[in-house]
């Protein structure tokens, strides 16, 4: 199949398939007599994989060190839930910074009035200064 009859397969853009052969993260496409590339479909699958990893938080390197992983069929499964539990780890720690901007945000717009005068202690918080002068 062609570049866009993978991307469609797949799930994944037929820009981001030409990024993912330039990093090496998969293997470098077949090319016809006209120079087009040719994908077969455990090009594919490793595309769908690539896709869901991304779609998980997986940065590209931990996607790499997956698609190996996935790739050893002699692999020991405790490595990928130690990579599946420490990704959890640091989205559990994302989520409590984003909660935490969100709780204060929240309670910055909930002391600024949103009407014509000019305090507004949002831009106070931002500017480093308490109370609303800004």
């Amino acid at each position: 199949m062609n570049i866009g009859e993978a991307s469609s397969a797949s799930g994944v853009s037929a820009k981001m398939i030409r990024y993912y052969e330039d990093i090496g993260l998969i293997a470098p496409a077949g090319r016809t007599a006209s120079n087009y590339r040719v994908y077969d479909g455990d090009v594919v699958n490793r595309l769908r994989f690539v896709r869901r990893a991304r779609s998980l938080g997986f940065s590209l390197e931990e996607t790499e060190r997956l698609l190996k992983l996935w790739d050893d069929k002699a692999r020991a499964s405790a490595e990928v839930k130690a990579m599946a539990m420490a990704h959890v780890a640091e989205l559990e720690t994302k989520i409590a910074e984003m909660q935490a901007m969100r709780d204060t945000l929240f309670h910055l717009a909930e002391r600024c009035h949103g009407d014509d005068r000019p305090n507004c202690p949002i831009l106070a918080d931002l500017g480093g200064r308490k109370g609303g002068g800004a």
